[in-house]
């Protein structure tokens, strides 16, 4: 799809992007604010998610139960998710049926309940995902890890945030969050689908020009430094499988060495997708990590990436790991093929065929209306759409020697967590 993104932005600095695709009858709407755990401050983590719970409780002219059934007798989805640096909610509608989804989310930018009740019951709801989550041998091994990378940034916490503070935070603080992040100046309006631009702009100023930005200070936050010497977790719970989880400190989003990195990626462990929304999946069975460590059976699976984000953030690899096997024999094969790519033993063919699956992946996140809409507003959010569109030739820029070079830059083992998920019964190694 190569039709026209036109950028907009009113004079209270609310961001309008819009790209006309008349493939099909349909449209995509989303609504991007710069807020997510990121943002969050000591004893308010988990308050952006918590708030975007709310965000579906309704407003006064929009109840809850109305939206859903009329969302779905016109054939349409709507959903939300909160992220490190962003919140989005989306409905994707046939075209003659958006001016709900337009309505709706003008509204509740402006006049979302924070009933108490509500407030209780989606805290009640929180709480029941965050303790599903902790059941989960995998998400406790990822928080440990998060933890252990980060010293003193936002992301060494889990979005949903710490259950403490869950259970405490208040309806005023809701409230207030909801205030602050909640308006023109911090959103990002991406529509893609089968409409006329100019109709659209007009809609969207009739709906959001009169609206007022709240004036915000910006809060510094500070880069987590590369480690300076290897950490290792160890997590032990009812199971009987082992999990490794190495987290390498990565390059922010927007970083050249990025599109390197997510290169290597796809040669070590298989190509993975960027848009957490979905999209069509390539299969890593060519990947050095898969040939060595499923293929000969000392692993179950393995799986590799990374995500855009405002601030470095990690390049991860997760093993599961085959139960006659050892972490240490995982751990040194997959050290192997690290200093493999480190010391040049890479061949060009190879390198193709990951560029090859990279660039299918990237399609495949991209081939329908939601999808797009979906990159237009994503990439506002740590970069700009341009970074979208450049993509594919950024990854075919890349040589051997980059590969090698990144490679020798970020994998290094004082540069990771190193975690491991230990049965505490059953079997294990």
């Amino acid at each position: 799809m190569s039709e026209q993104l036109t950028n907009i932005q009113l004079p209270n600095g609310l961001t309008i992007l819009l790209k006309e695709i008349h493939t099909v009858p349909l449209i995509s709407h989303w609504v991007w604010y710069r807020v997510g755990s990121r943002y969050e401050l000591t004893g308010q983590t988990g308050i952006s998610h918590f708030v975007e719970h709310i965000q579906f409780k309704g407003t006064p002219r929009f109840p809850t139960k109305m939206l859903d059934h009329a969302i779905s007798r016109d054939g349409g989805i709507w959903n939300a998710l909160t992220h490190l640096d962003w919140t989005a909610y989306f409905e994707t509608m046939p075209a003659n049926k958006i001016e709900l989804a337009l309505e709706l989310e003008a509204d509740r930018m402006l006049n979302s309940r924070f009933d108490v009740s509500d407030i209780e019951a989606e805290r009640g709801v929180i709480i029941a995902e965050r303790e599903g989550h902790e059941n989960e041998p995998q998400y406790q091994l990822n928080e440990a890890v998060l933890n252990a990378a980060f010293e003193h940034h936002p992301y060494k916490y889990e979005v949903i945030g710490k259950k403490e503070d869950i259970k405490r935070i208040s309806r005023d603080e809701l409230f207030s969050h909801y205030r602050r992040y909640y308006h023109p100046g911090n959103a990002v309006i991406a529509v893609a689908g089968d409409f006329q631009t100019s109709e659209m702009t007009n809609r969207l100023t009739q709906l959001y020009g009169d609206l007022i930005s709240t004036p915000m200070e910006q809060v510094a936050i500070q880069p987590e430094p590369f480690l300076d010497g290897e950490k290792n977790v160890l997590v032990q719970g009812p199971g009987e499988t082992t999990f490794i989880q190495i987290a390498y400190h990565a390059p922010a989003g927007r970083d050249k060495d990025f599109f390197i990195l997510n290169l290597l990626d796809s040669l070590l462990t298989g190509p993975s997708s960027l848009n957490m929304f979905g999209g069509g999946g390539v299969g890593n069975k060519t990947s050095r990590l898969y040939q060595r460590l499923v293929e000969q059976d000392l692993a179950v699976s393995v799986s590799g990436g990374l995500q855009a984000t405002i601030d470095p953030f990690l390049f991860e690899i997760s093993v599961t790991l085959h139960p006659v096997h050892t972490t240490e024999e995982v751990i040194k094969v997959l050290d192997e093929e690290i200093i493999k790519l480190q010391e040049h033993l890479i061949q060009e063919q190879e390198v193709q065929r990951a560029l090859k699956q990279a660039k299918a992946m990237f399609a495949y996140s991209s081939e329908n209306i939601t999808n797009q809409a979906f990159w237009m507003g994503y990439t506002a959010m740590f970069a700009e759409y341009q970074w979208f569109e450049d993509y594919i030739q950024n990854l075919e820029s890349i040589s051997v020697q980059d590969i090698q070079n990144i490679a020798q830059k970020y994998l290094r083992p004082e540069n990771r967590v190193v975690g491991v998920f230990r049965p505490s019964h059953g079997k294990g190694n």
